[in-house]
């Protein structure tokens, strides 16, 4: 059941863009497959994705244990997710080499970055800007769906607590 009856006006509006996502994000993970393992486990997300996960999971959640501390609590004991479908945005671009703005002096600088997991391979530095994904524009939007939903909240929710202790 959602938590919260707005979550339901913005279910949609989260997966659709959870779908944009996908389709943006496919050319860059294309590049970087060889390089990308979802492994670690300590993320969070928002809550508006968090009720997703409760609502398309509810037996996963309270049957279930998590993985094993330290991977990801949603991952199988052959690394495969168990909620694919309904995985949060982090899960969409996790690993992937970054690339975003910082304001310096008045000067916008480039700055990259990539989960030294997923470090093998070119380094950040050299990759061409669209072999990288881009921060902003899309946690921009999921962030507007969350303060929107929550009540002005930007509250965040450990996978790993999720599942029914």
């Amino acid at each position: 059941m959602y938590r919260n009856p707005a979550l339901k006006k913005t279910a949609a509006a989260v997966e659709s863009l959870h779908g944009e996502i996908d389709l943006a994000v496919k050319k860059i993970s294309n590049l970087h497959e060889s390089r990308l393992q979802c492994r670690r486990g300590y993320i969070s997300v928002f809550e508006i994705e968090a009720d997703l996960i409760r609502f398309n999971h509810e037996q996963l959640l309270s049957s279930k244990n998590p993985g094993p501390a330290g991977a990801c609590a949603f991952l199988d004991i052959n690394g495969s997710c168990r909620i694919y479908e309904h995985r949060p945005y982090v899960c969409r671009t996790q690993g992937l080499p970054l690339h975003w703005l910082e304001e310096h002096n008045g000067n916008n600088i480039g700055m990259r970055d990539i989960c030294p997991l997923n470090d093998n391979g070119t380094p950040v530095e050299n990759l061409p800007e669209d072999a990288c994904w881009i921060i902003g524009p899309f946690e921009e939007k999921l962030a507007e769906l969350q303060y929107n939903t929550y009540e002005n909240s930007m509250r965040r929710v450990k996978l790993r607590d999720l599942f029914a202790q």
